[in-house]
């Protein structure tokens, strides 16, 4: 086995803990836990993230539990703050979440700015997660593109980095991959595009950039068939993964390079003289 099948093999590991996966996938948007659970089974995904705010983990005893048909023992659950617009709904959230997972302190932040676009409030986002870290929590944080607030977020103590690819929900794709290049090569935590992923290709692109993981949830919950889906974004997370290690070739304009040989070849005025030779 040679270096680029074992670094492909590599895990994910954030905050200490490895994972096999590198695509992580919520919860929400399914038409019911079974399907919800067949297409996490299908995504091979092991970091199942959960709106605290939207989903019951207990909290509502006369209310179906997530936690029936996605246990602890089997998942890494990732609580998150989906729906919180403030410093104070996003910690009082996490912090009601770490009462209910038995003191689960890996989480995901995300502080909204506005309900249109769902774009990260970044100046409430870095005083959230500077008081969780305070309080012991491992943060995983949905950001911008920006490199700056990227790495700022790094500095203070997140645990991984999830910029967005463009706005949640939306299946648009990578839309600006200069910017996710530049966090990804000055980051020394996990980079994890998290938002706007629609399909298998764009999993692959993120991949294909150097991300260390992908997150998604409408991408697969919206798809005609979610398990279906769930699966190709299994496979072009590894497939993008494979790529990015093995190194793509180089781009050439109007440089054509035959795929074959050329040295040696029988030129027409060679095939000539043979068949004078033959007559």
């Amino acid at each position: 086995m040679d270096g680029v099948e074992i670094r492909a093999m590599e895990n994910l590991v954030i905050a200490g803990k490895a994972y096999s996966s590198r695509l992580l996938v919520g919860t929400g948007k399914y038409k019911d836990f079974a399907e919800t659970r067949a297409a996490i089974d299908a995504s091979g995904a092991e970091i199942i993230t959960v709106a605290i705010r939207r989903t019951n983990l207990g909290q509502n005893p006369d209310e179906p539990n997530l936690l029936d048909v996605l246990p602890p023992s089997q998942y890494t659950l990732l609580p998150n703050t989906a729906g919180c617009y403030t410093v104070e709904d996003a910690v009082r959230t996490l912090r009601l979440a770490r009462e209910l997972l038995d003191g689960h302190t890996l989480v995901k932040l995300e502080v909204l700015g506005d309900p249109k676009t769902l774009y990260p409030n970044m100046v409430e986002t870095l005083k959230a997660a500077e008081i969780l870290i305070k309080e012991g929590f491992h943060v995983m944080v949905y950001t911008s593109d920006d490199p700056i607030a990227a790495k700022q977020l790094e500095e203070i103590g997140c645990v991984a980095v999830m910029p967005l690819a463009s706005l949640i929900g939306s299946g648009m794709g990578i839309l600006n991959p200069w910017n996710l290049q530049i966090i990804i090569e000055n980051a020394h935590v996990p980079v994890i595009v998290d938002a706007g992923v629609g399909t298998a290709s764009d999993a692959a692109i993120a991949m294909e950039l150097g991300c260390d993981g992908v997150l998604m949830n409408t991408a697969i919950a919206a798809a005609r068939n979610p398990p279906l889906m769930a699966s190709a974004m299994k496979k072009a997370v590894e497939a993008g993964r494979e790529a990015y290690l093995a190194g793509r070739m180089a781009k050439k304009l109007y440089n054509a390079s035959p795929s074959s040989p050329v040295e040696g070849i029988i030129d027409s005025s060679s095939l000539r003289k043979g068949k004078g030779q033959a007559a």
